[in-house]
């Protein structure tokens, strides 16, 4: 019977679900009151489907007044103590038995008529996010009509709650029945149908609530860099970028097509493979391997994933038969071969991400049988750059296996179930790893900063999902804890930094009524405790596995998880009743989900690195990089585009202003003879009054460099890295550098970025921000280029032409009309201009004042000084160069 309580004449007073989600780690609790209405004593049940990755944390029952407590005990100490107790009769087990994505927790107590029972029970998990979203699932299957029926679900998102909504899976019956409000970082789910709204009928006194409620969620990310979350002692470092191109992938199909296939199972596994064939793009290339006692591949090489060869593979498998037996071994060999032969012929590129993907639904029958030897097989062909996905179809797989290969080999496995939707299964498991982003992503901390890290090291990172590392703090005299992430993207090396202060995130928790504060100590707990349970099942020898079961235990019994190695004592207060919660372990399955889609990767568990990339040196803010007046030229852009010119040889400062109309696009560098070129767009101040002129300031500035068709695209609200074919996006809400091919760009939060071309010319943008509801102003930026910049003798535009110093004589000093301001005679170019001596500034060293720097100022927008008139200096595209002769 698969009902929650289960018994006849008993009276269900209440059944409660109530989870606490807090930076995506969550706590559950279901409690239900029941009361025994029969004549006679009877045994009652109480079942609580959970997701298979929770941990049971307690159980507690209250029967008439006398309490039964859980505690986690060494699963060996647990046993003899419950069997003590079983030998005098007492007590009733507990077990947990499996089904698709839920364990069913199940127990038993015998009592007399009138009998109130209260059972408790607690679960925690990880969050974990896919194709985009977390998603909570609680199964109600209350059995019966309940007076008192509620669930509620608590999220709390330091950094902001993107989006939350509770898709209608209990079905049309409870349509638009779940309340959500949420706020910018909290949200509250309340499920409460009422007697008459419980049942299947009008007059049915059946219940209509069986199945999954589900909130799913995502949170608000202001940067690539990832959130760093500090509570408790402990800290959580979530990584998930976006807006990054996808890597391309070399990917082989591995699949079953033996007997055991026919029917259904090849039925679904072909509708799948249409649908993933079709996902591939011409930078992908692919074959497929099928086999039974035999191996065939459809090519033996890897081919693109072009229209026309997609086409043929769809045939291919459309025409398969399955018969015969199970050769996985020879079938894993080949696949491995493929994608080494394709290496070693240079058809890889570097940065691509090469997987197998394994689809089987047995045990091998034919060749190597061994389950052991084929892992060994596989592991000694398998490069470190490979990964293998292995999807076990059906329940008669041996699942075990599967995922053992698959996480030894940088990937992970599923289970897909052969129900109705088992296309659907494989396609969504395929989309997880269909998107690659990142490889050789890891994370790093100070020196002396934290200790007990998680696996920090991981080979991947597809999109949609999220990288997830926690660690312990260590007591120091900073406030404040630095993280460091360096990854290769598709062309770029990324390097990474965010910071988290020690007390922020604990003050804003104590405010917060539903949070689970416990929850990064938990969180770490957690994930050591999946990482330690899946190098177990790797153990090479029977010293380390002990070793390892050992900690497991520890941590197991310090945070109160029910995992495969601990189990739940439940006793009365005297200890003369016991009943034992256990874990599962079905020789046909894993004990434990694999943490994470990004496989093991090089894993140093529990490892600090000590020796940090050099760029890590830099955790106090480094001095801007011009902070001596090198500048040939600065502007900073306040009103209208300010120029300061400073000339070295005449040692002064010259002065103008560019009055021009929003929208256009002036061109400050073009040098064709270094390929490279750096235009800004004006914005208009926010205009007030009809007849008042409107300011122009920089809103974008756009450095285009030729040679390797790069262009760096810096607006008030992000970084855009442009290469023709793909772009990659960051927010000024990280400090981060960006290498792709000889163009660097090192953002620095919220304050400036540097753009540094083939180690020649250098452009400095600052962000200047404004109070968001300020009448007319608005955010714009400001623009420093160093005189050391080495252009070529072909350098032109507003800024460029200045490369070769003018010839400037200033003369004739005298009272101008402002009394303030003395007047002189410029001569430069051939020209003698009136000049004004005044005073503009410069906002590198004090953005907020800025200090003033005392300049010969030019009237009419810079003419006489500037070659032609500015409107020759307005070009059409932000990767325009300025056409010649000016």
């Amino acid at each position: 019977v698969k009902c929650a309580i289960r018994g006849d004449d008993i009276t269900v007073k209440s059944y409660r679900v109530e989870s606490r989600i807090t930076s995506r780690f969550c706590h559950t609790t279901v409690k239900s009151s029941v009361v025994n209405s029969g004549p006679n004593a009877q045994s009652i049940g109480f079942n609580v489907q959970i997701p298979k990755r929770a941990f049971i944390t307690n159980f507690t029952m209250n029967v008439n007044g006398i309490m039964f407590v859980g505690s986690v005990k060494e699963k060996t100490v647990a046993r003899n103590l419950y069997a003590q107790a079983r030998a005098r009769g007492k007590a009733a087990g507990l077990v947990r038995a499996n089904s698709q994505d839920m364990e069913t927790f199940k127990t038993e107590v015998h009592v007399p008529p009138g009998s109130k029972i209260e059972f408790e029970l607690h679960y925690q998990e990880m969050m974990q996010r896919k194709l985009g979203f977390y998603e909570h699932s609680l199964y109600l299957q209350p059995g019966r009509l309940v007076p008192q029926f509620q669930v509620d679900v608590y999220i709390y998102e330091p950094n902001g709650i993107a989006s939350v909504e509770t898709p209608n899976t209990l079905g049309e019956h409870f349509s638009g029945m779940a309340k959500l409000t949420s706020s910018k970082d909290k949200a509250h789910v309340v499920f409460k149908p009422s007697l008459q709204q419980q049942r299947k009928c009008e007059n049915c006194t059946t219940s209509a609530i069986d199945g999954i409620f589900t909130v799913k969620y995502d949170v608000l990310r202001d940067s690539n860099a990832g959130e760093l979350h500090v509570s408790d002692g402990h800290f959580v470092h979530f990584f998930a970028p976006a807006n990054l191109s996808p890597l391309p992938k070399n990917i082989v199909f591995v699949i079953d097509v033996s007997g055991s296939m026919w029917g259904v199972k090849m039925k679904q596994t072909v509708e799948a493979m249409q649908t993933i064939l079709d996902d591939l793009t011409m930078d992908d290339y692919f074959s497929i391997v099928d086999f039974n006692h035999n191996v065939r591949c459809w090519s033996e090489e890897l081919v693109q994933g072009s229209t026309i060869q997609v086409a043929e593979a769809k045939k291919y498998i459309q025409n398969i038969k399955p018969n015969g037996g199970t050769n996985i071994n020879e079938a894993l060999m080949r696949a491995v071969q493929m994608l080494v032969k394709a290496s070693n012929q240079g058809m890889i590129d570097p940065r691509s991400v090469s997987m197998i993907m394994l689809v089987s639904d047995g045990d091998p029958t034919v060749g190597e049988i061994k389950l052991s030897a084929i892992q060994k097989n596989v592991k000694k062909v398998m490069r470190e750059e490979f990964s293998l996905f292995s999807l076990g179809i059906g329940f008669d797989v041996d699942y075990d296996f599967l995922e053992r290969i698959a996480m030894e080999n940088r990937g992970v496995a599923q289970r897909i179930y052969t129900s109705h939707d088992a296309s659907d299964q494989i396609r969504r498991f395929y989309s997880q790893v269909s998107s690659p982003l990142l490889r050789k992503i890891t994370v790093q901390f100070p020196e002396d900063s934290v200790s007990d890290v998680t696996q920090n090291h991981f080979d991947k990172y597809f999109s949609g999902s999220e990288l997830v590392v926690a660690g312990k703090v260590l007591p120091s005299e900073s406030t404040t804890l630095n993280s460091f992430t360096t990854a290769f993207a598709d062309r770029l090396d990324l390097s990474l930094q965010t910071e988290a202060d020690y007390l922020e995130l604990d003050a804003a928790l104590a405010q917060q009524q539903h949070a689970f504060t416990g929850f990064a100590r938990q969180m770490w707990a957690y994930i050591t405790v999946n990482q330690l349970l899946a190098e177990r099942s790797l153990a090479p020898t029977a010293g380390k596995k002990r070793k390892i079961t050992q900690r497991i235990l520890n941590l197991a019994v310090e945070h109160q998880f029910v995992t495969p190695l601990t189990a739940l004592l439940v006793e009365s207060e005297e200890a003369k009743e016991r009943l034992l919660a256990d874990s599962p372990r079905d020789p046909k399955q894993g004990c434990c989900a694999g943490s994470g889609m990004a496989g093991p990767g090089q894993r140093t568990p529990m490892q600090i690195v000590h020796s940090l990339p050099p760029w890590v040196r830099m955790t106090t803010p480094a001095p801007p990089i011009m902070v001596v007046c090198l500048c040939v030229f600065c502007v900073t852009v306040e009103n209208d585009p300010h120029f300061i010119v400073h000339l070295p040889k005449n040692n002064m400062d010259v002065c103008f202003n560019i009055d021009s109309e929003p929208g256009h696009i002036l061109n400050l560098v073009s040098d064709p003879g270094a390929g490279v070129v750096v235009n800004g767009q004006l914005v208009g101040s926010k205009r007030v009054e009809e007849k008042e002129k409107v300011n122009t300031y920089f809103g974008t500035i756009s450095v285009f460099y030729q040679p390797d068709g790069i262009r760096v695209s810096v607006t008030t609200d992000r970084i855009d890295l442009t290469d023709g074919m793909n772009n990659h996006s960051f927010t000024w809400g990280a400090t981060a550098d960006i290498t792709q091919d000889r163009v660097k760009v090192s953002i620095v939060k919220d304050s400036k970025v540097m753009v540094t071309v083939d180690d020649k010319i250098t452009v400095m943008v600052l962000l200047h921000r404004v109070w968001k509801k300020h009448p007319t102003h608005v955010d714009f930026l400001g623009l420093y280029i160093p005189n050391n910049n080495q252009y070529s003798s072909q350098a032109h535009g507003l800024i460029g032409q200045f490369g070769q110093e003018p010839e400037v004589r200033v003369f004739n000093l005298h009272q101008g009309a402002d009394p303030l301001k003395k007047e002189a005679t410029m001569e430069v170019k051939g020209n003698k201009l009136v000049v004004t001596r005044g005073w503009q500034k410069d906002y590198r060293r004090d953005k907020k004042r800025g200090s003033d720097v005392f300049c010969w100022f030019i009237h009419n927008s810079g003419k006489g000084f500037i070659d032609g008139h500015y409107t020759n200096y307005i070009v059409p595209r932000l990767d325009s160069f300025l056409p010649l002769p000016l």
